[in-house]
């Protein structure tokens, strides 16, 4: 067993009591205990560790460095949340179940090529913009989550059957709340992200602008959310459009950085 499939094993291990402990209190007025906040923790260190390993003190373009380090951040992101807004880490029975998936998926990719970061622009630039590109991507998983929990809730009162789920999950409109201040963070990091992206594209190809899938889908996605918030202060929109708004900038988000790693790595490997 190699070094990065064990350290990758440890961290889904990891992940599973915080991922499992919130349906143990679904339907009830769950609280925030120690065993919650130990099982977080160990779900924040787990991921954490497993991205040091596979990043082995530089950069590396695989898909399992990816999704790691995305989970890692992810959970870094989620904690905080958690620690600072009462009602966020109602959120757990959708986010953690996502990302025990999306370990289970950087786990069986183990054996992937992992390449070094190459680039004809300085390193420093390119670090930059993959960190600014990680938190992007972070900050859309949680706004995607809140838009997930807001549907249910409004889905769950327009029928009149609430479920022990939406019970647990944060009323509706805390969860609009957070997912437009979510979405807006997502928006100006997202705008640094294109920024340090171009600046990466004009040091490597001499043209700000390469219309690949990757540019294309940012660009979509950065479009997206920018008219969704445009929408959302001129007419209020909210409930069930907005958070299929949401979903589908975190699809197109999804295909331009996940998504091109996986098919690049593992479909056309």
């Amino acid at each position: 067993m190699t070094q990065n499939l064990m350290f990758s094993l440890s961290a889904l291990l990891a992940l599973v009591p915080a991922s499992l402990f919130p349906y143990r209190t679904l339907g009830a007025l769950g609280r925030r205990t120690v065993a919650y906040w130990g099982a977080l923790a160990l779900a924040v260190l787990g991921p954490a560790v497993a991205a040091a390993v596979h990043l082995g003190g530089g950069w590396h373009t695989g898909l399992p460095s990816t999704l790691w380090v995305t989970i890692a951040v992810c959970m870094a992101l989620f904690a905080a949340l958690c620690a600072a807004t009462s009602n966020v880490w109602r959120l757990s029975p959708l986010l953690l179940p996502y990302l025990l998936l999306v370990a289970g998926l950087a786990t069986l990719s183990q054996g992937t090529e992992e390449p070094p970061l190459r680039g004809g622009a300085p390193t420093a630039w390119i670090q930059l913009h993959i960190a600014v590109s990680v938190v992007t991507y972070a900050l859309l998983t949680l706004a995607a989550v809140a838009s997930l929990a807001t549907f249910l809730q409004e889905r769950a009162l327009k029928a009149k059957r609430p479920t022990p789920l939406t019970r647990f999950l944060p009323p509706a409109a805390v969860s609009e709340r957070l997912q437009v201040r979510l979405l807006a963070a997502s928006e100006v990091v997202l705008s640094a992200g294109l920024l340090t992206g171009m600046a990466v594209l004009y040091y490597e190809y001499g043209s700000p602008l390469r219309f690949d899938h990757k540019t294309l889908f940012s660009l979509a996605t950065f479009v997206v959310i920018g008219g969704l918030l445009l929408v959302h202060v001129r007419t209020g929109m909210r409930g069930r459009t907005a958070a299929r708004l949401v979903l589908i900038a975190y699809l197109l988000l999804t295909l331009a950085y996940p998504g091109v790693k996986f098919v690049s790595d593992v479909l056309l490997q």
